[in-house]
């Protein structure tokens, strides 16, 4: 539970259909003087999940995974832009926290699932394996970001709210009179505390901010840059340098702290390989797919034929050139509304 629409709902939902629900909230962590400013676990948010929880009459627990948190999800974050990329720490919070760290804890007080307020949804195949699917609410489906389920854990995985629309929830919220029905979401990364990011790492890593040349493809010096964590594939604002045309972040080189930008004919690319890949069916495909590819959270799908490789990455061959292939965020393979994987662009 994190105080908002989703998870309360889904607590309800399952208590109305004769579960027996337990509460958990995780502390998360937060900068130094800034204790309250994670917004999936703030004053607020805690004592909205708390009444929830009496208001359905169920227990309700508060799991203190700051040093975990920190560890696996903050270190995470400061690492993959010291190496140059674009991380998505809320992949690896999925993956490590909650369906690590709070799986494993909900099983040690006897719980056989672990329900949660993502907007996915799941079934049993013929086969006899479970299958993460597309919500059926697809300008909330949240499937991309728990394409890292495994069979065992998919298997005690619940999500209830998946076959709802998000004005539905909202709707079943007021049904049940829920203090959250009209709490507003946020976007924004839960340890960031609606600051932004080049700020944290200003703070916490100054050290993988340093400023270096920016050139063409060409190998031509155009300016300087303020630190490769600064900067993403295809941004256009902010590069600081005079040009007659539009100028576009096209890669990072941390090797050598280069920024490379061009023209926006010079973005997008056909391929890119995925490592770290997890197939949810338990193992990679026998031969190539066609298949549909999302590489951010926010990107549509494209057609792609993905073909697993001998050293457990796959290669992405796109139909049409794709612009912001970006290293560090993860590319999910889909197989019309079934999620069949995932890994880390390289």
């Amino acid at each position: 539970m994190s105080g908002g629409v989703d998870s309360s709902v889904a607590a309800a939902l399952l208590k109305q259909q004769g579960y027996e629900v337990i509460g958990m909230m995780l502390r998360l962590w937060s900068e130094a003087g800034r204790e309250d400013s994670n917004r999936c676990c703030t004053p607020d948010a805690m004592a909205q999940a708390r009444r929830v929880a009496a208001m359905l009459d169920i227990p309700f627990y508060a799991i203190d995974v700051k040093d975990q948190f920190h560890t696996t999800v903050v270190q995470s974050f400061l690492d993959g832009y010291a190496r140059g990329q674009t991380p998505n720490p809320c992949l690896v919070c999925n993956r490590q926290i909650k369906w690590g760290f709070l799986l494993e804890h909900a099983q040690a007080l006897g719980a056989d699932y672990l329900a949660s307020g993502h907007y996915a949804q799941k079934r049993l195949a013929e086969n006899g394996r479970q299958e993460l699917l597309r919500a059926v609410d697809r300008s909330k489906d949240q499937s991309y970001i728990l394409h890292m389920l495994t069979q065992e854990r998919l298997a005690h995985a619940l999500f209830p709210v998946g076959a709802y629309t998000k004005p539905e929830i909202r709707e079943l919220a007021r049904d049940f009179n829920l203090p959250t029905a009209n709490r507003q979401e946020s976007q924004d990364l839960c340890f960031l505390g609606g600051q932004d990011y080049r700020d944290f790492i200003r703070r916490n890593a100054p050290q993988i901010a340093q400023p270096g040349p920016i050139l063409d493809r060409q190998g031509k010096t155009l300016g300087e840059h303020t630190g490769l964590a600064y900067y993403t594939i295809g941004q256009r604002k902010g590069l600081g340098i005079p040009s007659s045309v539009p100028l576009y972040v096209l890669a990072k080189d941390a090797a050598t702290n280069t920024l490379i930008v061009g023209v926006e004919a010079e973005l997008g690319a056909r391929e890119l390989t995925a490592y770290d890949v997890n197939w949810i069916a338990g193992a990679a495909p026998a031969e190539p797919l066609r298949l549909q590819v999302k590489t951010r959270y926010t990107a549509r799908e494209a057609w792609a034929l993905v073909t697993p490789l001998a050293d457990g990455r796959v290669q992405v061959c796109f139909e049409e050139p794709q612009r912001d292939l970006t290293p560090g965020q993860v590319a999910v393979f889909y197989l019309d509304e079934v999620v069949l994987g995932g890994g880390l662009i390289l």
